[in-house]
């Protein structure tokens, strides 16, 4: 995971000596909007109109950041309208690269390009910054939307519906003042905070981070008795925010990343649900996990030095999950 300055490439690591071995996220940096007549979003600037074939998806099958941006392409019927290119679960001195193999890194299906990096530096020469995805791009204007994937699933769920027809609602208004504080919660605490322990560099800092995640845990444990989904009967974006974090969990954050108290199978509620919602329709085909367990073990040499790859747990999320 290196970063681009100036639009020189460095592979530096996260600096955490700065911070008390504590990891933190920069933000993303390219925050457009695509909307429904190309008006300007909540940030960023006008033009990026939702017009059919005009946008490219680049993503990684295993980051959860990206994931959350192919289910809702998925879900709101927009394969046919937004092409994707998927980056090779590999990420190294090059960052992620379009490198192909065979459980599905296409490359780069626009320009052939070999890095992540080429396509930051296509909308802006002299970016800095980390190279992340998702990546958003315009083929129109040629740079980049968004590499914010929060406000690029946002995007998906509206601002296309003519286009498509689909006008299924995840962040309906009259939930939203509900719904952001759990985004928040959960994204602090629960998909931020695997982070904040398997990138951890003291113990303090992993002591910081690994209470608040399972208390975060037993929060939605408790609150998943008593209703279907986060919200109540309806999915909403909190459940697929959710989703792609617990998914990975006990093949990948469970071990690899040090939250061991528990795993996704010790909590039956959180079970069933993330069965239920990867048993949905298109859902399953999101998740790769060889792309998964492949990255995280044999991408991060400062856990893992020797990348061996361990053998994982046996999850079955086919098994009828009984929840109604």
């Amino acid at each position: 995971m290196g970063l681009l300055v100036n639009g020189v490439w460095q592979d530096k690591w996260y600096d955490t000596d700065s911070t008390g071995g504590k990891f933190q996220r920069a933000d993303a940096k390219f925050r457009n909007w695509v909307t429904a007549d190309g008006t300007a979003g909540p940030t960023g600037g006008a033009g990026f109109r939702a017009d059919s074939g005009r946008y490219h998806l680049y993503v990684s099958m295993a980051c959860p950041w990206a994931h959350r941006t192919l289910i809702f392409r998925e879900l709101k019927g927009l394969s046919d309208h937004i092409g994707i290119s998927v980056v090779h679960p590999d990420m190294l001195q090059d960052g992620w690269t379009f490198q192909t193999d065979d459980h599905g890194a296409r490359g780069d299906m626009l320009y052939g390009l070999p890095f992540a990096r080429d396509i930051y530096t296509r909308a802006d020469p002299t970016f800095s910054g980390r190279v992340t995805v998702p990546i958003l791009w315009d083929k129109e204007r040629g740079t980049i939307v968004s590499n914010e994937s929060s406000e690029i699933i946002r995007m998906f769920n509206a601002a296309f519906d003519e286009v498509t027809g689909n006008t299924a609602d995840y962040w309906p208004q009259q939930m939203r003042n509900a719904i952001d504080p759990v985004n928040a919660r959960i994204y602090d605490t629960l998909n931020n905070g695997v982070y904040k322990c398997g990138f951890a560099t003291s113990q303090q800092a992993y002591d910081a981070a690994i209470t608040p995640l399972f208390d975060t845990l037993d929060w939605l444990e408790a609150r998943l008795a008593d209703t279907r989904y986060l919200m109540g009967d309806a999915l909403t974006e909190a459940d697929w925010r959710l989703f792609t974090t617990l998914v990975r969990f006990d093949p990948v954050y469970h071990l690899h990343f040090k939250c061991n108290r528990k795993r996704l199978l010790d909590f039956a509620n959180l079970w069933a649900y993330t069965r239920e919602l990867f048993q949905m329709p298109g859902v399953a085909g999101t998740v790769n996990f060889d792309h998964i367990i492949r990255h995280y073990h044999y991408s991060h040499e400062t856990i893992n030095p020797n990348r061996i790859i361990p053998i994982g747990p046996e999850l079955d999320f086919m098994e009828p999950h009984g929840r109604s």
